[in-house]
């Protein structure tokens, strides 16, 4: 009876231990992945923490896109000038240049949504790089309203490249004065979200 109870036991701990694993994954970069760029658009500094975390998990360069005129302040003047710019097909000009850009092969692109589409300094990234033969990821953040047209027209401008699975997630929503809500106890719950997709789209695995 003893030897019975003592297995019991020692069952029931095991099933904890391997619960307690399961609910903190610990996630680990897959070795040999490339070299890895993140490039990121952020008005209200929620595609900046998405692309901390993605960072944080998968290491590489973080660069913001600013641009040589940036937007306006007012929501609603940039908002009639993204309008414009998406109905003349105009790209504003960047002030950020990425130097040597062959030298990475995993290329991750992080924005808003803007009026449904992609935001035009996007565009003008993608424009102005040649990401041909590398691997891109877009990431996501919106007020709640979805990604639009955005992944459609990453793929779109990427062609010639291997676009993976994106993210996108609920951000900001500058229109009611919400402005970055990527913190906090919602950071450590969008991370959790960042490493599953990660881990599916095969760029980190759960460490043993």
């Amino acid at each position: 009876m003893a030897r019975v109870i003592l297995a019991l036991i020692l069952f029931v701990s095991a099933c904890s231990s391997s619960q307690m694993k399961n609910n903190n994954p610990k996630m680990e970069a897959i070795p040999n992945s490339g070299k890895v760029l993140i490039v990121y658009l952020s008005r209200t500094n929620n595609t900046k923490a998405v692309a901390e975390m993605i960072q944080k998990n998968m290491g590489g360069k973080l660069v913001a896109l600013e641009l040589v005129t940036p937007y306006p302040e007012d929501y609603k003047t940039t908002v009639q000038q993204v309008v414009r710019e998406n109905e003349s097909g105009y790209l504003p000009p960047l002030k950020t240049k990425i130097d040597n850009i062959q030298q990475y092969d995993i290329v991750f692109v992080g924005f808003p949504t803007w009026g449904m589409k992609l935001p035009p300094p996007m565009k003008s990234f993608l424009k102005d790089n040649d990401l041909s033969g590398k691997t891109v990821i877009p990431f996501n953040t919106n007020g709640g309203y979805g990604i639009g047209s955005c992944f459609q027209t990453v793929e779109e401008m990427c062609s010639k490249s291997r676009v993976l699975e994106g993210f996108s997630i609920g951000g900001g929503q500058e229109i009611n004065g919400l402005y970055l809500v990527i913190k906090d106890e919602k950071a450590k719950e969008v991370e959790i979200e960042v490493k599953k997709w990660l881990q599916e789209i095969k760029l980190v695995k759960e460490a043993s």
